[in-house]
């Protein structure tokens, strides 16, 4: 009996996702001094070698691992069906205190130690900019804002940081009863600025 192997193409393919889930996954739990190149690949359970082929640096790593998260991000807010503008907001809530987040929340930090990690600083801020414009487009549609309003802008960024506070507000401790309440009062606000 022949044993059919998968083509290299898809094998790497697969390794390097394994290697991005990985670093996501030690991001959240370990944070930045806890994940390095090695801990990461034992995780994903391939070598440290292999890990340097698809990603020769730490920074390439763990930025690949940022744009995973946020193409994540960006993929569950496209997939949200239609509904209520309180539900919208709630799944962007959802979406800023999960553990894609908590990962991408450590690589700020790192990359804000600058001048030790001007490189990386650099490679996150412009992709914390794409992010967010993609992120605050994407909310435009689902909460149905007329931008060309007077407000409306701002109220949908104000929603956005809020959802960022509370994602940072969870770090430390289980907010969820809080949030709730927020999230609620935050569904009614948008209501009535956004008609």
């Amino acid at each position: 009996m022949a044993v059919v192997t998968a083509p290299k193409q898809d094998r790497s393919r697969a390794t390097r996702q394994r290697l991005l889930e990985a670093a996501v996954a030690c991001l959240a739990e370990h944070g930045w001094a806890g994940s390095t190149v090695s801990v990461v690949a034992e995780r994903a359970g391939v070598s440290r070698g292999a890990a340097q082929h698809h990603f020769p640096t730490r920074e390439d790593l763990f930025t690949a691992a940022v744009e995973y998260v946020a193409e994540e991000r960006s993929s569950a807010l496209r997939a949200l069906p239609v509904q209520s503008r309180a539900a919208v907001v709630e799944a962007l809530v959802d979406l800023y205190t999960g553990p894609l987040f908590r990962a991408a929340l450590h690589l700020w930090v790192a990359a804000s130690n600058a001048p030790h990690e001007e490189q990386l600083r650099a490679r996150v801020t412009e992709l914390e900019a794409r992010v967010g414009r993609e992120t605050h487009r994407i909310a435009v549609e689902l909460l149905g804002a007329d931008e060309s309003l007077p407000g409306v802008r701002e109220t949908v960024q104000g929603l956005l940081d809020m959802a960022r506070g509370l994602g940072l507000a969870n770090l430390l401790t289980d907010d969820a009863a809080r949030r709730g309440r927020v999230v609620a009062q935050w569904g009614r606000l948008l209501e009535e600025a956004l008609g």
